[in-house]
């Protein structure tokens, strides 16, 4: 049969001799049907692995850039540089561009240079902004393709998106607390005042299932454009004082924030009946080992990066299959099912 292979590698796939393998390729007769049958399963096992042979010793640079706090940014880095071992035969180097709240030209710059520098692929989180889907853009052009993490740019020209579901976490919130409250109390929804696509998917989705479940359930929504634990302290103080209904958090954050949230209902002499936040950072596990977070959503951040890096190796034609979106799992933690990996160390996110 037609096969692109030495005789040698068939050998050692199959488990016999070179001679054996060379008679059966050859036809030359007295070999047992068995035996026949053992060499042309050995040259389609082979066939199903070129993908990996391929990837020998081939280099990948990826390139990860992040918009976030310190401690997210950190852990996705963690993430990441934990799953490069694993991805083989293949070897990636990675490069990190990390920065806080950077103004959106300079991450559009950041993008912009690595576009002149040349990658073959880019790990994004960042705001849906124009100059950042445009600098989207002249990678795609470049030949770079882009996978968003965590929050997603629909409208760019990304390859994929990566990372939890936020519109069905949204919903797994307000399904939670919907069996925790009363009718008649109100939900305190706390996030930033970026542009990111993934709080907006998170919002919309709760806020949907809300008004399914509990159609007159009151949400108070609470933007803090400082970034400051002690402001937002003093906004969700001012937000119970106006909104005696309030008895539950659902924060939006996807790092920090919560424990400033807790503080200011100790302030008012307020018990939040229920809080649900997102991601098991050092902060969100204390909370919840304490007993003052009812819930966290969580997912796994490292698959997340090991899929991404798949990602960038078909869009390269080094792996089979289409370059396509991947939708992590929500997982509901509370204090009782937290993650071993997670209540050993420090947190993955």
């Amino acid at each position: 049969m037609p096969h692109p292979y030495p005789i040698r590698e068939i050998a050692r796939q199959a488990g016999l001799s070179e001679a054996t393998v060379d008679r059966v390729l050859n036809r030359r007769g007295g070999v047992r049907a068995s035996t026949v049958h053992e060499v042309h399963r050995a040259i389609a096992d082979l066939d199903r692995q070129r993908s990996q042979v391929r990837l020998t010793g081939r280099t990948f640079f990826l390139d990860l850039v992040v918009d976030a706090p310190d401690r997210f940014s950190s852990a996705v880095r963690a993430a990441l540089e934990s799953q490069l071992p694993l991805v083989r035969p293949a070897t990636f180097r990675a490069r990190f561009h990390l920065a806080e709240a950077p103004p959106v030209a300079e991450l559009a710059a950041t993008l912009d240079g690595i576009a002149r520098r040349g990658s073959q692929g880019v790990v994004l989180k960042a705001p849906d902004h124009p100059l950042v889907v445009a600098a989207v853009e002249r990678l795609a052009e470049a030949g770079i393709p882009v996978i968003t993490l965590v929050t997603d740019l629909p409208t760019s020209r990304r390859v994929a998106y990566v990372g939890l579901d936020n519109r069905a976490a949204g919903a797994t919130a307000a399904y939670l607390l919907d069996q925790w409250l009363p009718e008649e109390a109100a939900v305190l929804v706390t996030r930033g005042t970026g542009t990111f696509r993934g709080e907006d998917d998170r919002e919309m989705g709760f806020r949907a299932t809300t008004r399914a479940l509990r159609p007159a359930r009151r949400q108070v929504d609470l933007a803090d454009p400082s970034g400051d634990d002690e402001v937002l302290r003093g906004l969700v103080r001012d937000a119970l004082a106006d909104e005696p209904a309030i008895a539950a958090v659902y924060s939006l954050y996807a790092v920090g924030g919560n424990a400033a949230t807790v503080a200011a209902f100790a302030d008012a002499g307020r018990t939040c009946r229920a809080f649900v936040a997102h991601d098991l950072d050092t902060e969100n596990l204390a909370l919840l080992r304490e007993g003052r977070l009812s819930a966290v959503l969580h997912h796994d951040l490292a698959l997340d990066l090991r899929r991404a890096c798949h990602v960038v190796m078909q869009a390269h034609g080094a792996l089979p299959g289409t370059p396509r979106s991947w939708h992590s799992g929500v997982q509901v933690v509370t204090p009782h099912n937290i993650p071993v990996e997670v209540g050993v160390g420090a947190g993955t996110r």
